[in-house]
């Protein structure tokens, strides 16, 4: 699918943390396909374009999601903050990214975000739901602390309702009571880069998706190589970014 620029509707914005905002758009079902890990740009002007992942699978409806990170010190996102207040169109530039998921593959995934980051998992893991129900997922979401993983009632109730689906958050603040709980979500205290070097994944058996700073992702990297990373099954935003 090569990227294409269109103008779609602005169709909800909420808050889903006090620091992440959702924001959902509509446009032309055609004009807005794109393969599961894959993002958009925003244009904010006609020089200044921003990139977010798409954080929802492919519908055939034209409908779409993002999440969003409000950091009031940064002119852009500012900016973008204001613009989805008072406007109800956007200029998009879609779809980009060649790290998406592999419709081919039946090996397990092992996908590690952090903070916004989830939102390409989200989409890959509804695209995962839909067409490959069976396939075992291990989620591990990083934050700061428990606040910033936004939606984590949504990450739990994939654990919950499905066998082979297993979520492990990760925060580096110590952990609050009432988390929820079960076999197959787990929780974490610490860098995710350490919680995965003493996790004894066996990675050589996964594809291995990563979304989250160039930092975090080389240091996740570094944490699963000697345990058997398979670097021909490793994918991320990243590497064309900003390659090590």
């Amino acid at each position: 699918m090569s990227a294409k620029t269109l103008t779609c509707q602005v169709t909800e914005v909420e808050d889903l943390n006090p620091d992440v905002f959702g924001v959902t758009l509509q446009g032309r079902a055609e004009a807005m396909r794109h393969a599961p890990g894959q993002y958009l740009e925003l244009g904010l002007d006609e020089q200044t374009w921003v990139p977010f992942s798409i954080a929802s699978a492919e519908r055939g409806d034209g409908r779409l999601e993002l999440h969003i990170q409000h950091w009031p010190e940064r002119d852009n996102s500012a900016r973008l903050r204001e613009l989805l207040q008072v406007a109800n169109q956007l200029t998009i530039r879609l779809p980009g990214g060649d790290c998406v998921l592999d419709p081919d593959s039946q090996r397990p995934l092992l996908l590690v975000a952090a903070g916004t980051g989830f939102s390409q998992m989200k989409a890959i893991i509804e695209a995962v739901l839909e067409h490959q129900p069976e396939r075992e997922i291990s989620l591990w979401w990083a934050a700061r602390e428990h606040r910033d993983l936004y939606l984590e009632p949504l990450a739990c109730q994939w654990a919950l309702e499905h066998d082979n689906i297993h979520f492990h958050a990760v925060t580096e603040m110590p952990l609050q009571e009432g988390m929820t709980s079960s076999e197959r979500i787990h929780h974490h205290q610490g860098r995710i880069d350490q919680v995965l070097a003493s996790a004894n994944l066996s990675p050589q058996d996964y594809d291995v998706y990563l979304s989250g700073s160039p930092g975090m992702v080389y240091a996740s990297i570094d944490a699963l190589a000697p345990q058997g990373l398979d670097q021909t099954r490793l994918f991320s935003d990243v590497f064309a970014y900003a390659p090590r």
